[in-house]
């Protein structure tokens, strides 16, 4: 059945091909093209299910001059699925730019969800998963990569990175470098018959993969977020008040303090305003909460 006009953003398998929904093998099979990063990889998919839709490369290389193609087909009525290599289009590739060249000419844009490796790696880490960051390819060279790894120390959060597998020994050994002693995973082969999840600090992480060689299959890691740092003590907390109560309103001051000790923002706030009112403090500028 032809699906509605519109592009179809279709997620397909990260590695085990039975790793796609049912809904993205309908609108594949109706609509009147798809547009696909690399057509051989695409084109064994269909096979695999009988399907025979037209295929057209959209890629890095030919984007700028694909997407008014694509977008003009769609315009003129056509149901056009994008799909990448293997897992979730947009994640980690130039497909975004095609979803926001849709939204902004008012044209109807659907995701089918499915298989995504960095998910899938973030699942498998055993890591804290409440909050995280995908950072994708760091840069190759090493002071890039650093200066990249800097940007991120502060985010409390896990981090989930691609890497080659030829670059995986480097890359988590500026990771211990920069980050310190963080617990990590390395997810290879998701969802394929030899996954593989190592996990251990960054350091050890690093020493295993410089001695063992680069791993096989697609790399995945995660970096667990940093160690909370120790809360202040009471007399502590009162003096890292009393100093941002100099400068700031009572609302300000805790939210600055709160940042810069990962306490509870509510409780910073309420022992910031016990404060203000037993010193007088908290009457810098901003506006006033007390």
């Amino acid at each position: 059945m032809r699906p509605p006009p519109g592009l179809y953003v279709v997620a397909t398998p990260i590695g085990n091909a039975g790793d796609i929904t049912l809904r993205a093998l309908e609108t594949l099979r109706g609509v009147d093209a798809v547009a696909c990063e690399d057509t051989r990889i695409t084109g064994k998919l269909l096979h695999r299910y009988g399907i025979a839709a037209p295929l057209l490369q959209y890629h890095e290389h030919n984007a700028a001059r694909m997407r008014p193609v694509l977008l003009g087909r769609v315009a003129a009525g056509e149901a056009i699925a994008l799909v990448s290599d293997a897992g979730t289009p947009l994640v980690s590739d130039p497909g975004y730019k095609l979803v926001r060249e849709a939204r902004e000419q008012g044209l109807a844009v659907t995701h089918l969800p499915g298989a995504s490796a960095a998910l899938t790696g973030l699942v498998l880490s055993g890591l804290p998963s409440d909050r995280f960051l995908f950072a994708g390819f760091l840069p190759p060279k090493t002071a890039a990569r650093r200066t990249a790894l800097e940007e991120l120390k502060p985010v409390r959060a896990s981090l989930i990175l691609f890497e080659s597998a030829q670059r995986l020994a480097d890359l988590l050994a500026d990771a211990a470098a920069v980050l310190g002693a963080r617990e990590a995973a390395v997810s290879r082969e998701l969802t394929k018959l030899f996954e593989e999840v190592r996990r251990g600090d960054l350091a050890g992480l690093a020493a295993h993969y410089a001695e063992a060689g680069p791993p096989k299959g697609e790399v995945v890691v995660v970096i667990g977020p940093p160690a909370p740092e120790e809360a202040p003590a009471g007399a502590d907390l009162d003096a890292l008040l009393a100093e941002a109560l100099a400068g700031m309103s009572v609302r300000d001051a805790a939210a600055s303090v709160a940042a810069a000790t990962g306490l509870p923002r509510k409780a910073v706030y309420a022992r910031a305003l016990d404060l203000g009112r037993r010193t007088g403090a908290g009457h810098g500028p901003g506006p006033q909460q007390d």
